[in-house]
């Protein structure tokens, strides 16, 4: 069983970011940035390199390039993922959305497009990291069969384990908590992981991941509905109109 993922941040010392890119100049700024911003920074050039540094010394987060050589970055997320619940940011090229899209359906926390500001890429760093943190004891949340405990960071339906991205734990706890009210993507952006700007795809991604865990049938959704127009709504009554 893996064990409960705490970053090193949350208690002694500085937070580990492995920082895997194979364009020298890139990861040589990424790097200095991070250093800058406190952070313990350990670089690999390519997948096999990610994988072993991540093995030696078990990184709080990743910033992993999506095109590297040899191995990909989608397969070292995968491969890194499967050792322990480690948050990914993904590079990705400007437009390249199918990658982005499939990067954050392999279990990415965030993705940032390149060419991208490094101090950008610090505050969404921070905020990931922030948010895999051990929140404050709260009360569990519950309906329709699922429960979410915000201090153990752990949701079940009907009693079995969802495996959930940081992303999309926060995003069924926001949902959970406003049960009936509509919320458009711009809302949810900026409520559930407090962005002021991005991709509005993201919301839709994490929307469409969450429903393929939550739901019976994520084709037709009864607990995430969308509101035409709007965005989305969690509706635990499960009304069958508005799907």
């Amino acid at each position: 069983m893996q064990q409960p993922y705490e970053p090193a941040g949350a208690g002694e010392g500085s937070s580990r970011i492995l920082v895997v890119d194979d364009d020298p100049t890139v990861a040589e700024v990424v790097a200095g940035y991070l250093d800058r911003a406190g952070y313990v920074v350990d670089r690999a050039e390519d997948g096999p390199t990610a994988l072993a540094r991540a093995a030696a010394h078990r990184p709080d987060l990743v910033v992993l390039d999506l095109m590297l050589p040899g191995m990909d970055g989608l397969e070292v997320c995968r491969r890194i993922r499967g050792q322990g619940p480690v948050p990914v940011i993904m590079l990705t090229a400007r437009g390249d959305e199918d990658h982005r899209i499939l990067g954050l359906e392999v279990g990415a926390d965030d993705y940032v497009t390149k060419p991208f500001s490094p101090r950008e890429l610090v505050l969404r760093v921070e905020s990931v990291l922030r948010r895999s943190r051990p929140a404050a004891p709260a009360q569990p949340l519950t309906a329709d069969g699922l429960t979410v405990d915000p201090t153990a960071r752990r949701a079940t339906k009907n009693g079995g384990e969802l495996a959930l991205t940081l992303r999309e734990f926060d995003l069924l706890s926001f949902f959970l908590r406003h049960p009936g009210r509509a919320f458009g993507r711009e809302d949810l952006m900026r409520e559930v992981w407090g962005w002021d700007f991005g991709d509005l795809s993201t919301v839709t991604v994490h929307v469409r991941r969450l429903r393929g865990k939550v739901e019976d049938d994520p084709a037709r959704p009864r607990l995430i509905r969308t509101v035409w127009g709007v965005g989305y709504r969690f509706d635990p009554s499960g009304a069958e109109d508005g799907s």
